[in-house]
Order: structure tokens, then sequence, then C-alpha cells
């Protein structure tokens, strides 16, 4: 039987035992308002300290916005359900929580490419950085990668509307994944898939391939330098985004790898958490503990809190 005029959809989350929903929900509670706080300290920090108003800490506290929009758009309507206990989603529900995790999902692709540029740009260009690297230039590049993160899951909307569904419309996951609501799909969806494999060649691929040529000309040009406080000092400026972008990707292929081998459910929605929780809640310590500035600049905004109280 094809539904055509869709309700609902049910999130069966990390585990169907009831006696572990109260652990789960106070972990992710906490997870989340880690997460929050965190990413409100970068951003406190970066907006108080005039000499972090550079290129660089634009896109940070740029990543940092994003990863807020990308852990909002899946946990709390996860702690609801269980604080609910509800299982339910609207499909209009569905159909948003899909669009926003693409949006947030491709923008930290792009984000982290241009961070990679951005370097590129400061090592190997020094003396041209400010040049090329201006504010309107920032501007419009993240502008552009909104926009085109944005046509991208609007697109990935229109393919959810064009199928039919059985009456079997359980997620075995705590969000919306585009890739298991065209599972339950009755109708064909072998176009769908195609589409959907190109999608993730293209937004994906690209800007790991930027990441990857980028980093391939920073580490000639710092071996280039002669002498090795020099090049611990380049290093060390790459050395917390290259830790991002390591959480990023590495957690993304562990979900792709984990959901290939294996056909538990459970275990391909926990691997889930690896790539929309963990590295949002990770970048705001990965950037304060690694990036000497930055810790700079997060003692003296807790000082400044501080003597306030």
């Amino acid at each position: 039987m094809e539904i055509r005029n869709r309700k609902e959809f049910l999130l069966l989350g990390l585990t169907g035992d009831p006696t572990l929903q109260s652990l789960i929900f106070s972990l992710f509670l906490f997870m989340y308002m880690v997460t929050i706080l965190g990413i409100l300290l970068i951003i406190l920090a970066v907006s108080s300290d005039s000499h972090l108003h550079t290129p660089m800490y634009f896109f940070l506290c740029s990543l940092s916005l994003n990863d807020i929009c990308f852990i909002t758009s899946t946990i709390p309507k996860m702690l609801l359900n269980i604080q609910t206990q509800d299982q339910s989603i609207t499909y209009t529900g569905s159909l948003s929580q899909v669009c926003f995790v693409i949006i947030f999902a491709v923008l930290e692709n792009f984000l982290l490419a241009v961070m990679a540029y951005d370097r590129y740009v400061s090592i190997c260009y020094p003396l041209s950085y400010t040049t090329i690297m201006k504010l309107c230039l920032c501007v419009l590049l993240l502008l552009t990668y909104l926009s085109i993160s944005t046509v991208d899951a609007l697109f990935d909307t229109l393919i959810i509307l064009r199928l039919s569904f059985c009456t079997a419309l359980e997620i075995p996951n705590f969000f919306c994944e585009l890739p298991q609501i065209i599972k339950l799909a009755c109708s064909d969806t072998l176009i769908d898939n195609i589409l959907i494999y190109v999608e993730t060649c293209i937004f994906a691929g690209l800007p790991l391939s930027g990441i990857i040529f980028s980093y391939i000309h920073i580490v000639s040009s710092i071996l280039t330098i002669p002498s090795s406080e020099g090049k611990h000092k380049a290093f060390s400026t790459c050395g917390s985004h290259l830790s991002v972008v390591s959480l990023f990707y590495g957690t993304a292929f562990g979900v792709y790898i984990s959901s290939a081998v294996t056909d538990s459910p459970g275990k391909t929605a926990v691997a889930s958490v690896m790539y929309t929780v963990v590295p949002p809640m990770l970048n705001p310590f990965i950037y304060s503990l690694r990036n000497r500035d930055m810790k700079e600049a997060v003692r003296m905004l807790i000082s400044r809190i501080a003597s306030l109280l």
C-alpha cells in the first residue's frame, strides 16, 4: 500500500530500551549545552579582541555559528521526543529537518575549505594576504556558499516530495536523514540515489580536494622556511584547522563505512552521532586549546566576566 498524503514519520532514536531513555536525554542535553556555551565563548572572545578581527577568525565565527545551527537542527527534536515519549515527526517537520541538516552539513564543507584557502594565502603569499583576503571577499564567499548549500538542500527536498511511501514510516535514527527516508519509499529510487551520490561527490569531494590541495602547498612552503622556530609557528597556525578537518571528515567517513558494513540500524544511528554532534561540540575546545591567540582571548574574556561578578 502506498501513501501519497503522508502525515508523519517515526524517529526510533538510538535505542528502543525505555530504561536508557533518561540517560540518553541527560547525556545529549549536556552535550548540547556544552556545545552552545563553548561556541558562544569563542564568538565573544573573537568579538572582544580587536587583534582577532581578521579573515581567519571571521571564518572561525562563521563556522561556529554554523555548528550551532547544525546541532540545533537535530538535538532539540530528539530531546523533545524523549521527554514527551512521542517518536513522531510530521511530514513537514521531516522535510524541514532534512533541508536544514543538508544546508549546514554542506556549508560546513565549504567553510572548512575556505579556511584552508585562507591559511594557504597567509603562509604562501604573506605579503599579499591583506590585499587578497579583504572583508568584502570573505563576506561574498560566505553568502555564495550559503546560497549554494540552500539550493542543494531545496533540491534534495524536492526529491523527497516526488516519492511515494509505504505504511512502514519508521526511521532508525534520531533525526531525518535523506538516505534513510529514501529507503522507506515504495517508488523507484534509482535516479534519486544516483543524484545523491553525484551531489556528495561534488559538495563533499570538491571542498575536500581544495583542502588537500591547499595543505600540499602549505607544507611545501613551510619546509622551505630555514628556521625551526618559523616552521613551528607556521604549523601552529594550521594545527587547529587541520584537527577540525580531520575530526569532521574522519567521523563522516566513519559513518559511511559503518553503514556500508553493518545492517544494524542501531549502530548506524550511533555512528551518525559522530558527525552531527561530536564535531560541533569539540570544535570550540580544539580552537581554544591549540591556538595561542584564542587561548589568550578566552582567558581575557573569562577574566572580564569574573571581574563583573
